[in-house]
């Protein structure tokens, strides 16, 4: 996998201070997340991973946010016992945790507490890509919500499950969408735009011509650069707004 040219510009040449893996435990259950650390972060990212598990791609997220000068800590939805390698499998772990919110938001709290036991800035923003970012938005709605400052999800499911609800008060939510994205549709963007205008959340979205579902994972057939290079300048932008006071 390459890094576009544009995207390293968007990153300073410092390296990430420290990169390591963190094995962690939840009810008994063994996870791996990914820590990148800055030199004089200006605050914390915690990523959500897409529904192939945390792979090297939340790693490489996660590096570039500690070169632009923020720790990241990239979290493990799955656990290192669940197989990921086929569609199927993906299936069930995404389905699994759908079913289950209370498990769900137990291993997005679990990941905050490996994330803040290692930063020297608990100011953090939330962000997730496909299936991550379904989660990051559970997270909003979620009594998590006031210990982020924001939220961005990158091509990611948009739907209030039944029995929850925005209630206005959230922190501002950044959405990152292609277009041309047949798995989560224009109509359903409208959807949520309805949804958080009628609750008074306030919110921004940027849709990205021809850009398919999961447009930024590098090296894949639906990879569009400049959607990648774009969403994440909007990305980047929200980051020093958020971190800005």
């Amino acid at each position: 996998m390459r890094l576009t040219s544009i995207l390293m510009a968007s990153a300073c040449l410092a390296t990430p201070a420290l990169a390591e893996d963190v094995s962690y435990t939840v009810d008994g259950e063994s996870f791996t997340g990914y820590w990148a650390e800055a030199e004089n972060p200006a605050g914390l990212v915690l990523i959500i991973q897409d529904w192939d598990g945390m792979t090297d791609y939340e790693r490489q997220r996660a590096d570039m946010l500690a070169e632009m000068g923020y720790n990241a800590f990239a979290l493990d939805m799955f656990g290192d016992e669940t197989p990921t390698e086929t569609v199927d499998h993906r299936r069930a772990a995404t389905g699994a945790l759908y079913q289950d919110r209370a498990r769900m938001r137990a291993l997005i709290e679990a990941g905050i507490e490996q994330a803040l036991s290692r930063s020297s800035v608990d100011q953090m923003v939330v962000m997730g890509y496909c299936f991550g970012g379904a989660v990051t938005l559970e997270m909003a709605r979620s009594d998590m919500a006031d210990m982020a400052e924001g939220y961005a999800t990158f091509h990611g499911g948009l739907s209030t499950p039944e029995g929850q609800s925005w209630d206005g008060d959230e922190p501002p939510v950044l959405v990152l969408h292609g277009g041309a994205d047949t798995s989560i549709t224009m109509e359903d963007v409208a959807g949520f735009a309805t949804e958080l205008e009628a609750s008074g959340n306030t919110y921004t979205i940027e849709v990205y011509s021809n850009a398919p579902h999961a447009f930024t994972v590098f090296g894949s057939d639906r990879y569009q650069e400049r959607a990648d290079s774009a969403s994440w300048e909007a990305f980047s932008t929200f980051l020093s707004e958020r971190f800005s006071g």
